[in-house]
C-alpha cells in the first residue's frame, strides 16, 4: 500500500513544550513525540481506535492493543476498495491480527520482506514463494449500522438465503456435510485436507500452486459447480451474478463438493479457508519459532477473520494505507525454515 498521509497538514508546526515525564517518553520512543491519545485519563495506555493513529504507530514500531472498531485487508497497491469490486463481501482481519502486524513489524521491521510476506501468510495466501504483486495494508473503520460477521459457513448461506430467497440451491443436508466434514478433522489433518475430502482436488498439487481441475483429482460435482457460476469476481464476473448462475444452471448432485465449489468461485472461500471464522496457513507460522515442518496444525491457526460488505475507500469514515514490501522471492526461505 502506499502510506498516504490523511489529515496531514502540510506547514509550520505549533511550539510544543515539553514536560520532564513527556520528554522522558519520547526519548524511550526513540525521539518520537507521543501520540496525545496514547493515554486515557486515569495514565493507562489507550487502545489505537484510528487509521492514522495505527499508521503512527506501525511507522514508530511500537506495539500497542488496537480497538475492535478497526479493520484491516490486504490488497492489490492501487486498488480503489478492500477487495475489487465485483465482489459482494471483503474478507477482514481483526483487531488482534492488526495487533501481530505491529508485533511482526517491531520484530522485524529491519527485515521488511519479513513483515509484509509475514502478513500476508499470516492473513491465508498461497503461493507466496513466487508471490510478486504489489501489496497494501488498509486499515480503516465501517460506517455506522455496519457489523462484520464470522465467516463460518452457516453465515454464508444464511446471507444467501436472505439476499435471494428459498432458491434450495443449498439443502440443508449438503450444508450439514459440509459442517461435518470440516468439524471431522484428525489432529494432523487440516484445512486443506478438509477441501481434498470434500473436492477430491488433491493437497500437494493445490500447495503446488496447479489449478483446480480433474486432473488433479476434483470430482464432478466441484467442478460442475465452477462451471455452472461462471467467472470469478478476480476475472470478469460478480459474486451475486456468480451465485445466481449455481443457483439456475447447477445440474448435479447437490452436496458438499458442490456447496464448497460455489463459495470457492464466487466469494474466494479458497483451500485454506477454515470454515470457522479463523485465518490458516501451511507456512511457518512468524510467531512460532520452528520451521513449518516442525509446527503442528494448531500452531499454523492465525487470527480471527471477518467478512464486510465490499465498498470503496473512499466511502469508509477513514482508512489509510501501509506499503507492504515483499522483497525478492529468493529471499523468503523463512516461509519454509521459519522466521527466527
Amino acid at each position: 500500500m502506499s502510506l498516504k498521509c490523511l489529515g496531514a497538514v502540510r506547514g509550520r508546526m505549533p511550539l510544543v513544550v515539553l514536560t520532564t515525564s513527556a520528554l522522558a517518553l519520547a526519548l524511550a520512543l526513540g525521539g518520537a513525540m507521543p501520540d496525545s491519545s496514547s493515554a486515557a485519563a486515569d495514565g493507562k495506555p489507550r487502545c489505537i481506535s484510528t487509521p492514522r493513529a495505527y499508521r503512527a504507530a506501525w511507522e514508530a514500531r511500537q506495539v500497542r492493543c488496537v480497538s475492535p472498531s478497526l479493520f484491516g485487508t490486504t490488497h492489490a497497491r492501487g486498488s480503489a476498495s478492500p477487495y475489487p469490486s465485483g465482489f459482494w463481501y471483503a474478507w477482514a482481519g481483526s483487531s488482534t491480527n492488526l495487533e501481530r502486524y505491529l508485533e511482526l513489524r517491531r520484530t522485524y521491521g529491519d527485515t521488511p520482506p519479513k513483515v509484509g510476506i509475514g502478513i500476508l501468510s499470516y492473513v491465508g495466501y498461497p503461493g507466496l514463494n513466487t508471490w510478486d504483486t504489489p501489496t497494501d495494508l488498509a486499515v480503516y473503520t465501517l460506517p455506522r449500522g455496519v457489523r462484520a460477521q464470522v465467516p463460518a459457513f452457516e453465515t454464508w448461506f444464511r446471507l444467501l438465503d436472505e439476499e435471494f430467497g428459498n432458491t434450495a440451491a443449498y439443502p440443508l443436508a449438503a450444508q450439514t456435510q459440509l459442517a461435518y466434514k470440516y468439524s471431522r478433522l484428525g489432529p494432523r489433518q487440516d484445512a486443506v485436507d478438509a477441501f481434498q475430502t470434500v473436492t477430491g482436488c488433491r493437497r500437494n498439487a493445490l500447495l503446488d500452486g496447479e489449478e483446480v481441475s480433474a486432473k488433479i483429482g476434483c470430482n464432478a460435482a466441484f467442478l460442475g459447480a465452477l462451471a455452472a457460476a461462471g467467472p470469478s469476481p478476480y476475472a470478469t464476473g460478480e459474486s451475486k451474478s456468480c451465485f445466481r448462475n449455481f443457483a439456475a444452471r447447477y445440474r448435479g448432485p447437490k452436496n458438499a463438493a458442490a456447496l464448497r465449489g460455489a463459495l470457492y468461485q464466487c466469494q474466494d472461500a479458497g483451500f485454506l479457508n477454515t470454515g470457522v471464522g479463523l485465518g490458516y496457513n501451511t507456512y511457518a507460522n512468524p510467531f512460532v519459532c520452528k520451521p513449518a515442518r516442525e509446527q503442528s496444525v494448531l500452531q499454523k491457526y492465525t487470527g480471527r477473520e471477518f467478512i464486510l460488505p465490499n465498498t470503496e475507500f473512499d466511502r469508509l469514515p477513514s482508512h489509510t494505507d501501509i506499503e507492504l514490501e515483499l522483497g525478492k522471492p529468493s529471499q523468503r526461505r523463512f516461509l519454509n525454515s521459519g522466521y527466527c
